[in-house]
């Protein structure tokens, strides 16, 4: 742990508790980067698939993050990665980050953006799971009630979708969104100690480097994007945003909002992007919000709830 992070944490008293103003300040991150997904969600779909392909949107998040990274990287002195924690730093890019950002963008591709929205409140779920499956917590039996009750808000968002051939490319999308936010747990619970030793562009840096290998194949028919041959402005507007916001400033606050606040805490924004989301989406005419849809968010919120109220129990 670096001697910052040391001082920090014997300036709030307790190494796991941090200080006011560090607590204000992860939240305050987290929740610009939750809104920057949300209205992400909408830029995304609005490109697919008139401007852009699926696999040409991630390979601009994923190489373009990359490639700023590293130039933020030059004006700034860099931290040193110990050797232990490399392989938290590849798994994270590669299996993470990487799964994450495709499988989201995958999963625009066929569903609608409410519904995506809705699932990828599911991380703090999974990153409970993956406490229970790896790092051997005893969860209480109200904070299974709730993991399940959460997943049940998810399946009846993946069962209403649609009917028909729109219902199938429904469920394929809505599945892909939950595999997205599989991979996005794991990126939280995963990098969660390297985070709290290093700066977040020295060690973004890596972890989109890692990331972008994988995703040099989805360049492959790249030349022949509409959107290299057009003359309208909004479709490069919205890539430019999905790239710079949605990307590398999301995911540069992410890390200090981690190191502040902790993964499980990080991971309760979700439940936000619901509204980002469709606020945009409804603004730019992309999708309507339907009754079955608020039931679902309904149902996911109210089972992570009791979920945290028995995890507070328990630590008691």
């Amino acid at each position: 742990m670096s001697n910052e992070t040391i001082s920090d944490d014997k300036m709030s008293g307790n190494n796991q508790s941090p200080s006011t103003g560090r607590f204000l300040v992860g939240n305050a991150c987290i929740l610009v980067a939750t809104m920057f997904w949300g209205i992400n969600v909408s830029f995304t779909k609005a490109l697919i698939p008139q401007w852009m392909t699926s696999d040409s949107i991630s390979a601009v998040r994923l190489i373009g993050g990359c490639v700023l990274f590293w130039i933020a990287s030059l004006f700034i002195k860099n931290s040193h990665i110990d050797r232990q924690d490399w392989r938290n730093l590849l798994l994270g890019g590669f299996v993470g980050l990487f799964g994450f950002i495709y499988l989201f963008v995958m999963s625009l591709r066929y569903a609608n953006p409410i519904d995506v929205s809705i699932i990828m409140t599911l991380p703090p779920m999974f990153v409970i799971l993956m406490g229970i499956l790896f790092q051997h917590h005893r969860p209480s039996v109200i904070e299974i009630v709730g993991v399940v009750i959460s997943f049940a808000g998810a399946v009846i968002v993946i069962t209403a979708g649609g009917n028909g051939k729109a219902g199938s490319d429904n469920l394929l999308g809505d599945a892909l969104a939950v595999a997205s936010t599989i991979c996005y747990a794991f990126y939280l619970v995963i990098l969660e100690e390297p985070t709290r030793k290093y700066k977040p562009v020295s060690m973004l840096r890596w972890v989109f480097l890692f990331a972008a290998i994988p995703a040099i194949a989805l360049t492959i028919g790249f030349d022949k994007l509409p959107i290299l041959h057009t003359d309208a402005a909004a479709p490069w507007l919205e890539i430019s945003f999905i790239l710079l916001c949605p990307t590398f400033i999301a995911y540069f606050l992410v890390q200090p909002a981690i190191k502040s606040i902790g993964s499980e805490l990080v991971s309760l924004y979700q439940y936000l992007l619901p509204a980002f989301a469709t606020a945009s989406a409804v603004l730019m005419g992309l999708d309507k919000l339907k009754w079955v849809q608020i039931a679902a968010m309904a149902v996911i919120i109210g089972g992570m709830a009791l979920t945290n109220i028995g995890k507070r129990r328990h630590k008691q």
